[in-house]
């Protein structure tokens, strides 16, 4: 086929396509192009790719796992039900079937690598979510049904972010800068260490939120104002890497946090109702046995 006949079959696709939805290409799709036949197999052939063996540094770290099988969100959520074994309450609902599937897509990313920070964030997330749920023992239940079903050991996750609250405690934020600049022997700057010498070293929520309560042992203004130029100068001057997604996630948290406290408060104040109209309700019964007790006491009328 020359080249004269191949425009003209791709000038007469687009013009299809313009009047037409988009075709769906699964894989193994094949189109026939006058007596060629080309196929994802015969690209990939004449590419000569092969997953994983790119002579690329990403290739060379990452390679072995090309064609790992990897669990879907879907899958992930499928565990964290079975495992929880209860409904999740109707208002926590959503906020509770994104903390599954956002934490599995984190874990199952090639270059997620677990730390203290991330840690921390991961059960300050927890903690925002689950602290005012009804049932407090599902509370805890959901927590560990989503630490089983993406993969990871809670108590060395609890132990990890111990380990870093325990160190920050009592610092002033200058001595945290320093360790997030690397400096001194501790857990943080260790963990900071291993994120500059990591050239793929893959920033996630978590990690932000981590940076986030350490802000706060350290007694600093926790509004989404003051945290905002904190948060970027920690990921862009102490640990050089990019700071916006770390700063939109900061918003994130105070907005989520704000929200998360007003529904606090409104299921505080129909608690409080609702203990007043019981409180209402037992005074009335109390007025009316009272009322029969009176009435019964009486003496009968003479004859």
């Amino acid at each position: 086929m020359n080249f004269r006949q191949f425009a003209l079959v791709l000038a007469l696709a687009s013009v299809t396509n313009a009047f037409a939805p988009n075709p769906v290409i699964h894989r193994g799709t094949s189109l026939n192009v006058a007596t060629e036949e080309l196929t994802e197999e015969s690209i990939m052939q004449s590419l000569n790719y092969k997953p994983g063996k790119a002579d690329t540094e990403f290739a060379k770290k990452f390679g072995h796992l090309a064609g790992k099988e990897v669990k879907t969100v879907g899958e992930a959520f499928s565990d964290f039900t079975s495992e929880l074994g209860f409904s999740v309450n109707a208002l926590y609902k959503n906020s509770v079937t994104d903390l599954v599937g956002t934490t599995h897509l984190i874990v199952a990313n090639a270059r997620f690598q677990k730390d203290p920070i991330w840690s921390t964030g991961l059960l300050l997330s927890l903690d925002l979510l689950l602290k005012n749920y009804p049932e407090k023992d599902i509370g805890e239940k959901i927590a560990s049904a989503l630490f089983k079903a993406i993969g990871l050991d809670e108590a060395e996750v609890r132990g990890e972010a111990k380990q870093l609250i325990d160190w920050s405690e009592g610092k002033t934020k200058e001595e945290i800068e320093a360790a997030l600049s690397g400096e001194g022997d501790n857990v943080v700057a260790e963990t900071a260490r291993a994120a500059k010498s990591d050239e793929f070293w893959m920033y996630s929520r978590y990690f932000g939120l981590g940076l986030l309560k350490m802000m706060e042992i350290a007694g600093l203004e926790m509004e989404k104002d003051e945290a905002y130029p904190i948060m970027e100068d920690w990921m862009k001057n102490k640990l050089e890497k990019s700071y916006l997604t770390a700063c939109s996630d900061s918003d994130l948290y105070f907005r989520v946090k704000d929200k998360l406290d007003m529904m606090e408060t409104m299921m505080k104040e129909i608690e409080i109702r609702e203990k007043k109209r019981m409180a209402e309700r037992l005074e009335a019964k109390a007025e009316a046995a009272l009322k029969a007790a009176e009435k019964e006491a009486e003496p009968a009328p003479a004859n």
